[in-house]
């Protein structure tokens, strides 16, 4: 039997949450750097505090989708995963954005916001994978497209609005500078907000959507008549599921390598190559520096509604390889020609067109994997193909110090690099072949 097609409200429903599980991400994507540079860190160090988002991750996402394909409450299979990660991640985002303001030593200020930095990675990694899992779980072939295209649009909208709680708050006149080593409250006051927002969100998701009961799952997958078959089937561990892994899991791998270490470089590495590219400073005590960083969220903004406005273009192609390629290709333009720019409103430009390539990658990796997995072991195959986004900014971030020192200590050499990374991204997915078994 085939999966029943959803209605439009039934599709936005399963992501709906989403949207405030990105506004927790974007929050940490473009303050993370800000947040450890005021604390007092080297900038050639930066990129490993970066280290601890994909480790998490590729620790996180699979155990969860593991678990979670045999799991089997009254409130479903993937939510009570959801629950607890969001639930764990709005306590974490009020206690990291303070770590400089418990008059700690910098190298304490440092630990305590590691060890929160750890805690949020593991919450949100934990909130963020049930929404994957809910789509190839519960929607057929003929929409699943167009499925992960509303949760990407989802995902950019709260990205949308993460990025420019600081911008806002600092316009309407909270302090967007602090005493050094202390975080600003237009960071903090962003967190807090971003907190409430991300439990309301999951609230919705869990009062809206009614996963499907084991017997009518394990027929609609083709997997087994009984709940209790569909255990025992699905009881395989990881390196079994990875030997089994269809190709196409691993084509589409190698297109991920690229992209995500393209974008780890960005979001280690924009604060600091705007600040010196636009405002012309590099000391992260001074206003200007502080200035820049509310720019960047403003920038990861305008990436945002870049990536919605084309989430609304991707269907329209005919081949989910050729919207690929086109977009990793402009998203590879935009990072090239921010090393050119040095107007802050010139770089809207640039930043639309990566949010092309950010739309792509949230939407046609798992659109293209999906289609070619069944239904039995679905969560934990996409938690390992988690390992795909994660294990590149793991590299990324081990390298990006010795590739800044090459790079002259520029940081805005480093998004020349991303740009680079894109460019072989799109050539990748040449190899990619669909629904290869």
């Amino acid at each position: 039997m085939e999966k029943p097609s959803l209605k439009f409200w039934q599709i936005c429903n399963l992501s709906f949450g989403f949207f405030g599980v990105q506004i927790a991400y974007s929050l940490q994507s473009a303050n993370i750097s800000r947040i450890f540079a005021t604390l007092g860190a080297d900038p050639h160090r930066l990129s490993y505090f970066w280290l601890l988002p994909p480790l998490m991750g590729i620790v996180v996402q699979p155990i969860v989708g593991s678990l979670s394909d045999r799991t089997w409450t009254r409130f479903g299979r993937r939510i009570p995963y959801l629950l607890v990660g969001a639930l764990a991640a709005i306590i974490v985002m009020c206690l990291l954005p303070n770590a400089g303001s418990f008059s700690l030593s910098i190298g304490g200020a440092m630990l305590f916001g590691v060890v929160a930095l750890i805690f949020l990675d593991t919450s949100i990694n934990m909130a963020m994978q049930p929404f994957k899992m809910l789509v190839g779980d519960m929607v057929n072939e003929k929409q699943k497209g167009f499925a992960y295209s509303v949760q990407s649009f989802l995902c950019n909208a709260g990205s949308l609005v993460g990025f420019l709680f600081p911008f806002i708050f600092t316009w309407i006149g909270i302090s967007n500078v602090a005493a050094q080593g202390v975080v600003p409250d237009s960071v903090i006051y962003s967190f807090y907000v971003g907190a409430a927002v991300l439990i309301l969100c999951v609230i919705y998701t869990v009062a809206k959507v009614r996963e499907m009961p084991p017997r009518e799952y394990a027929l609609l997958h083709g997997i087994a008549e009984s709940a209790e078959n569909v255990r025992q089937k699905e009881k395989s561990d990881f390196v079994t599921l990875l030997k089994k892994a269809p190709k196409v899991f691993w084509t589409v791998g190698l297109v991920q390598l690229f992209c995500w270490a393209a974008f780890m470089y960005m979001w280690t590495y924009t604060n600091g190559a705007i600040a010196h590219n636009v405002w012309g400073v590099t000391d992260v005590k001074s206003p200007g520096y502080q200035t820049a960083g509310n720019w960047v969220g403003v920038l990861f903004a305008v990436q945002a509604v870049g990536s919605v406005c084309w989430a609304m273009v991707i269907p329209l192609f005919k081949s989910h390889k050729a919207a690929y390629v086109v977009s990793l290709l402009l998203g590879a333009a935009g990072f090239i020609s921010t090393a050119f720019i040095h107007d802050k409103y010139l770089l809207f430009a640039s930043y639309l067109l990566i949010g092309c390539a950010w739309a792509a990658m949230l939407a046609l990796p798992f659109t293209i994997l999906t289609n070619a997995l069944s239904g039995k072991n679905m969560g934990a195959y996409l938690g390992l193909f988690n390992g795909t986004i994660c294990l590149p900014q793991i590299v990324a971030a081990l390298a990006g110090g010795g590739l800044l020192y090459l790079a002259g200590g520029l940081q805005v050499n480093m998004l020349l690099i991303a740009g680079a990374l894109l460019i072989a991204g799109s050539i990748a997915v040449m190899a990619v072949k669909e629904n290869s078994t």
